[in-house]
């Protein structure tokens, strides 16, 4: 491992280029301007050590090594002072260190040519791809080129390990096919072929038997398949698979669009025809299929018309005096029926299908057996005189009881008969009990789970004795109300339930009835039901709630999602042959069928614009979303751009007004905001027009949108003398950056009842005012190269002035206000940075400078910053306080930055630098060196910020690595995962 940096080198305009000699000599790299790296292999495929050569070409737009060279032999497409494109070809002497000139060289191509494709040997040569010709040429022969429509190709991969066949991939998202004809050891020309449309190609991989990778930072990457017959379109391209890609992420908004108290990001993601809005959320939706008012529900269950169907065929809905019956029709429709052994003029504590195709039904008085096929009384127990069932829990074969004064009874079905085990007296009443089969023989349990009233625990007992196996006293004063035992990915659990909406889970020793590995969880503020159900083949428990959640599996841990619905009371599985994997739900007032959606891909919804979107905003108050964006017109002569306001509802996402933008005018900013005096919402969007002959946009406006019947209307025009490059409400005003002026404007009403924007004040003095924040009276703006300045509003005097500013020189992306006095701030090296005001006004010249008190390297490049959360935070979580930043970068990453309490920080700080001796970095990289603030003029070293990814990671890590890390800690192993996976419901 080496450092190839050059600090006195000038990177290169056109990005950096690194490639690999066919013969693996040597690796070269071009990452400055006029310099050319070598780094040789050795005799034993070793790298030695790296030297430079100079290269006389600056512009340099592509490098490629040759194939078929007794030497390394490079070439090199460049572009001279008069914008003239040529290829030169190069031999790399590693002994003289140096270049040798090569074989052959061509001028003046096409002024368009930007890709170069080395062609294998014997043929050799390259294949040099232009905007309107593709021409081969290996200097031994006339050039052959073939005319292509205009376009650029950036991606292309070989299609035959060695043969003559290439995919090219351009920007508009088509797929071609190059094909070199040859006779013998000679190119006689070259043939292009349209394939079909794919996403916009970054790079193309070709598999096997016409199977394609086609990756994308523009949109989704996608497997596709090309078929030897065009499809009725006249494609050849078929697409398998779809592999989601937020990037590039321009802009977002976080909104609430269940109304759940759980924010969701909903994005501006893609570029040109695979742009899309994107809604990332941390909840899984249930789709409701059908619903009904129906009040009091105390219990839901599905029974099947025979033990071995597998589909659902009745619904019991229990009320607290009766207990009605449904059955799926012929024509898939659920009616009310009658199943003549169950009593239905009763409350149902407990439904099940039962083996020898029967069916129980568990009331307060009674535990019924009743035919699959005659659905007749078959056997019956009766509860002892003076007692009554209070909870109840059954399997296929077994039934377990609690009758008051903690008696358990314990049933087995034999040869249908009901016939009573075992009957026990525990110490306390009994809360809730649970009989799920977690062993070998899905029919029969060798384990009970108990939760009982008076001494708050949760114990196993072994069947079919009733032997207590294990109790853990739960602590507090709240009572287990739910209990379930289950096996998620292969691995046992006992989860407890409180009436507080806490949640216990334990590992379970299916075998042995052990509890280990004791955690504890908030899922909701009242109690909770525990139920299983089955998505896609797969198990997992739904947490029935004031704030319902689903618990799943994944790498042998257990996750927590909420759903997108309120207050469940009720839920169970009903899959019907019309309605697989659905789910009956029970609120307070309603009754409702619904699916939920794929558990593995919950987090991401995505709407295709096929245009590209840039700013984005959400109304509450008009149940919308507005968004700019722009679309390229490619069927014209001359290739140019149209701008649009799009409103969108905020849950359909279907386009309701589109607001066209002048030519050449393109959307820069956007917010939702009232108005003193005015109690309307308004959009209001700051615009600029971009002209050719412009250096700096000298004009622009600000648009004030109302909407009425789902249409924009527009209420003020305001021209302004430069771009809008950012909006911000601010105190019944707009604060508006405008070039290299912060201005402010009132809301005015006319003598005629119009409205108008008239200026107030400014502050001038930005290079360029790009992104601002308020908070109260102050502004927080990101200039384009002179990193962060606070600014204030004065009441009295109507005037804003500079309080203090950042004085290093940052070249800024994105900035906000994480709190009066520590603003956060992103630049364009990939870096986070936070600086404070002085709170101090005594210390001479301290007032006027924000003190930098954290720096980080991010590696992304962060687009927008907003304060909100993907989780619901509940108050008496040790997180729930903690205030959480969410950012967005051009890679497409969405991430939080949350501010931590000092003590919790210093805690975090060593179990970081612990975990830095246990867990390496991809290829060896030192962790402190990668998160050093680094922006090519000074490098330092990380602080006050934590990386909270490597943190996470050791819940990845083994038991006894684990314990290592403990013991290196000097805290209990147990202690260290509360607190990480506690960490983890952050996000």
């Amino acid at each position: 491992m080496g450092d190839v940096s050059d600090p006195l080198g000038c990177p290169t305009d056109n990005g950096q280029i690194g490639i690999v000699d066919p013969e693996f000599r040597l690796i070269g790299l071009h990452l400055y301007d006029g310099l050319f790296k070598v780094i040789p292999f050795d005799n034993k495929e070793l790298l030695t050590e790296a030297f430079d050569i100079r290269l006389e070409e600056l512009q340099v737009l592509d490098i490629k090594f040759l194939y078929g060279c007794v030497k390394p032999t490079i070439v090199v497409l460049y572009q001279d002072n008069r914008d003239a494109r040529h290829v030169k070809t190069y031999e790399v002497a590693l002994k003289d260190k140096d270049f040798v000139e090569g074989p052959w060289s061509e001028n003046n191509l096409d002024n368009g040519a930007g890709l170069l494709l080395p062609v294998l040997a014997p043929l050799g040569g390259v294949i040099i791809v232009g905007e309107e010709t593709i021409v081969y040429c290996n200097g031994n022969s006339t050039l052959k080129a073939v005319p292509i429509k205009q376009s650029i190709i950036r991606a292309y991969g070989r299609v035959d390990p060695d043969g003559p066949r290439y995919l090219l991939g351009d920007n508009t998202g088509t797929l071609h096919l190059l094909v070199l004809t040859q006779e013998g050891e000679r190119v006689t020309g070259l043939k292009i072929e349209h394939l079909g449309e794919t996403s916009i190609a970054s790079s193309i991989s070709y598999l096997h038997n016409g199977v394609v990778y086609v990756g994308s930072r523009f949109g989704d990457s996608q497997l596709v398949k090309l078929n030897l017959l065009p499809d009725a379109t006249g494609s050849f391209v078929e697409v398998l698979e779809r592999y989601a890609n937020l990037g590039p992420i321009v802009d977002f908004c976080v909104v609430d669009l269940d109304r759940q108290g759980q924010g969701q990001v909903v994005t501006c993601s893609g570029a040109f025809k695979d742009g899309s809005v994107r809604v990332v959320r941390n909840c899984i939706g249930i789709n409701e299929q059908a619903s009904v008012a129906l009040q009091g529900i105390s219990g839901l269950w599905s029974l099947k018309s025979s033990f071995s169907d597998p589909y659902d065929m009745y619904l019991v809905v229990s009320f607290i005096s009766e207990t009605r019956f449904m059955a799926m029709n012929m024509e898939d429709v659920l009616e009310e029926t009658e199943i003549e052994g169950f009593d239905a003029q009763t409350q149902t504590l407990f439904c099940q299908n039962g083996i020898s195709d029967l069916l129980i039904q568990i009331t307060a008085n009674s535990v019924r057996l009743v035919s699959c096929t005659s659905r007749e009384l078959v056997d019956q127990w009766n509860a002892p005189e003076g007692f009554s069932v209070n909870v109840a829990s059954a399997n296929a074969s077994q039934v377990l009881l609690a009758t008051g004064s903690g008696h358990v009874i314990y049933l087995e079905i034999r040869d249908a008969k009901l016939v009573e085990v075992k009957h026990a007296q525990l110490e306390h009443d009994v809360s809730c009990v649970d009989l799920n089969p977690v062993g070998e023989n899905p029919q029969y349990s060798s384990l009970a789970a108990i939760g009982l009233w008076t001494g708050i625990s949760v114990s196993t007992y072994s069947l079919p004795d009733l032997e207590l196996i294990r109790k853990e006293n739960l602590g507090g004063e709240i009572v287990p109300r739910s209990v379930l035992l289950c096996t998620l990915e292969g691995v046992s659990y006992l989860l407890c339930a409180l009436g507080d909406g806490h949640l216990f889970s334990f590992l379970l020793n299916a075998s042995t009835g052990e509890l280990t590995d004791r955690k504890k969880v908030s899922l909701g503020t009242q109690p909770i039901t525990l139920r299983t159900f089955s998505s896609m083949g797969t198990t997992h428990v739904f947490a029935s709630s004031d704030k319902p959640t689903v618990i799943y599996s994944s790498n042998k841990k257990l996750l927590y999602s909420n759903v997108n619905l309120k207050g469940v009371n009720h839920m169970c599985p009903f899959s019907t042959a019309a309605f697989p994997d659905s789910l009956a739900i029970a609120k307070q007032s309603e009754f409702s069928i619904g699916t939920m959606g794929d558990i593995r891909n919950k987090k991401l919804r995505t709407i295709p614009l096929n245009e590209q979107p840039k700013r984005i905003c959400h109304q509450e108050q008009s149940r919308t979303l507005a968004v700019s964006s722009f679309k390229y017109n490619l069927d014209s002569k001359e290739e140019n751009e149209a701008h649009f306001i799009r409103l969108l509802d905020h849950q359909t996402f279907e386009f309701l007004f589109t607001h066209p933008l002048d030519q050449h005018e393109c959307g820069c900013s956007m917010i939702s905001c009232s108005f003193s005096d005015d109690n309307k919402f308004y959009y209001c969007v700051g615009t600029s027009y971009v002209l050719p002959d412009e250096y700096e946009p000298a004009k622009g406006r600000i648009l004030v949108f109302a909407v009425e019947d789902g249409r924009l209307q527009l209420i003020v025009e305001k021209e302004t003398k430069g771009a809008v490059y950012s909006l911000n409400a601010f105190n019944g005003k707009l604060l508006a950056a405008i070039n290299q002026k912060v201005q402010l404007y009132k809301w005015m009403t006319r003598e005629d009842g119009l409205h108008e924007l008239q200026s107030e004040c400014s502050h001038r003095g930005h290079v360029l005012a790009l992104c601002t924040q308020t908070r109260g009276d102050f502004i927080v703006v990101g200039d384009l190269m002179k990193s962060i300045s606070l600014l204030v509003y004065k009441h009295e005097e109507s005037a804003i002035e500079e309080l203090a500013r950042d004085y290093n020189a940052n070249w800024m992306t994105a900035v906000e206000m994480i709190d009066d006095d520590i603003y956060l701030g992103a630049e364009n090296s990939y870096n986070l940075f936070t600086v404070r005001k002085s709170s101090d006004p005594a210390r001479d010249g301290v007032r006027g400078r924000l003190e930098v008190v954290g720096e980080y390297h991010l590696g992304e490049y962060v687009s927008r910053f907003c304060h909100g959360s993907l989780v619901m935070h509940h108050p008496d979580s040790e997180m729930g306080q903690i205030l959480t930043v969410i950012f967005s970068t051009t890679n497409g990453v969405i991430g939080i930055i949350a501010s931590l309490p000092h003590d919790q920080y210093v805690f975090l700080e060593k179990l970081q630098a612990t975990l830095v001796k246990f867990i390496k970095g991809v290829g060896g990289l030192s962790h402190e060196q990668w998160r050093s603030f680094h922006n090519g003029k000074k490098t330092l070293d990380a602080r006050n910020f934590l990386d909270g990814d490597l943190i996470e990671s050791f819940l990845d890590l083994n038991r006894g690595k684990m314990e290592e890390v403990a013991e290196a800690m000097a805290v209990q192993v147990e202690e260290l995962l509360q607190r990480v996976e506690e960490l983890t419901r952050l996000h």
